[in-house]
C-alpha cells in the first residue's frame, strides 16, 4: 500500500486528521508515514504576519468623522485551535480590528484621538488580543499609521496651533523682558551696594586720616610746648625784663595814645629798681670818699 512523508520547516506546523478525526499537530522536521486516504493534513505557518487594515472613517466622541488608517501584527500560536475554531482567522482578524477600532474611536473625543494614539493602540490591541485567543492567535501589536481629520477641522486646527505660538512667542517675549528687567534691577541694586560700601570706605579712611593728622598736630604742638618749656626754665628773671622792655618799646612805637600795663609789670620792674639804686649808692659813696 503507497503512503506519503513530509518534511516540516522549523516555521511551520502540520494539523494532521485521521478519518476526518484530529490527530494532533505534527512538525518540525521528518514526518512519515502519511497515508494516503486515510490520512489529511493541514499547513499553518507561526511566523508573524501583519494586518493592513484600509482607512477606515470613525466617529469621535464628540461626533467629529476621522479617518483612520492602522496595522495589526498578530501570530499563531496553537495551530490547532486556528485550524479547528475559525476559519479564515485573517478575515476575521480584520473584520474584528474595524468594529474594535470605531467603537474605541467613538469612545474619545477628537483632541484625544489625535494626542493619544498609543494609548489607543494599547487599547485596541488588548482588545483584539482578547478576542482572537480563542482562535490560537496571539496579537503581538497595533500601529494607527494615519489619522486624517475634515479639512474644516484641520484649518481650525492650523488656526488654533497658530494662534497659540503666537500666545507663546508674547509669552516668552514677555518673560524674557522681565527677566531683563529684573537683571538690570539687580545689577543696579549691587552698583548702589558697592558705591555706598565705597563711600563708606572712604569716609572710614578720611576720618582716620583727619584723626591721624590731629594726632600729629596735637603731638607736635606737645613737643613745642615741652621744647618751650624746658628753654623758659633757665630763663631768669632779667632776662623776661629785657623781653618786657622790648615789648614796650614796641607797644611805643604805635601810634596808640593809651596804654594798659598789667599790675604784674611792676614785679618786672623791681629787680630793675633795685639794680638802678644800688649802682646809684655805689656811685654817692664814692663821691664822697
Amino acid at each position: 500500500m503507497p503512503f506519503f512523508f513530509s518534511v516540516v520547516t522549523e516555521y511551520r506546523r502540520l494539523v494532521h486528521f485521521r478519518w476526518g478525526k484530529y490527530v494532533g499537530v505534527k512538525g518540525p522536521g521528518f514526518i512519515f508515514p502519511l497515508w494516503p486516504i486515510i490520512d489529511a493534513v493541514e499547513e499553518v505557518d507561526l511566523r508573524e504576519i501583519y494586518l493592513d487594515v484600509e482607512p477606515q472613517t470613525c466617529i469621535t466622541k464628540d461626533n467629529a468623522p476621522v479617518s483612520v488608517d492602522m496595522l495589526v501584527y498578530m501570530r499563531v500560536v496553537n495551530p490547532d485551535q486556528t485550524v479547528l475554531k475559525v476559519g479564515n482567522f485573517i478575515g476575521a482578524a480584520r473584520g474584528m480590528a474595524i468594529t474594535t477600532l470605531r467603537a474605541v474611536v467613538g469612545d474619545i473625543v477628537l483632541d484625544d484621538v489625535l494626542a493619544k494614539r498609543d494609548q489607543i493602540n494599547q487599547i485596541m490591541q488588548a482588545k483584539l488580543d482578547e478576542v482572537t485567543d480563542r482562535w490560537g492567535v496571539k496579537v503581538t501589536a497595533v500601529e494607527i499609521r494615519e489619522i486624517l481629520p475634515p479639512r474644516d477641522i484641520q484649518d481650525a486646527m492650523s488656526r488654533q496651533m497658530s494662534a497659540e505660538r503666537n500666545r507663546r512667542a508674547v509669552v516668552l517675549e514677555a518673560d524674557g523682558q522681565r527677566e531683563a528687567a529684573i537683571k538690570v534691577a539687580e545689577g543696579n541694586k549691587q552698583a548702589a551696594i558697592l558705591g555706598a560700601e565705597g563711600e563708606r570706605q572712604a569716609d572710614i579712611l578720611r576720618a582716620e586720616g583727619e584723626k591721624q593728622a590731629e594726632i600729629l598736630g596735637a603731638e607736635g604742638f606737645s613737643l613745642a610746648l615741652d621744647k618751650i618749656f624746658s628753654v623758659a626754665k633757665n630763663i631768669d628773671e632779667k632776662t623776661l625784663s629785657l623781653q618786657y622792655f622790648e615789648t614796650l618799646k614796641s607797644i611805643g612805637e604805635s601810634p596808640a595814645t593809651k596804654y594798659v600795663f598789667p599790675l604784674e609789670f611792676t614785679n618786672f620792674l623791681r629787680p630793675f629798681a633795685s639794680l638802678v639804686g644800688g649802682q646809684a649808692t655805689g656811685d654817692g659813696g664814692s663821691q664822697k670818699k
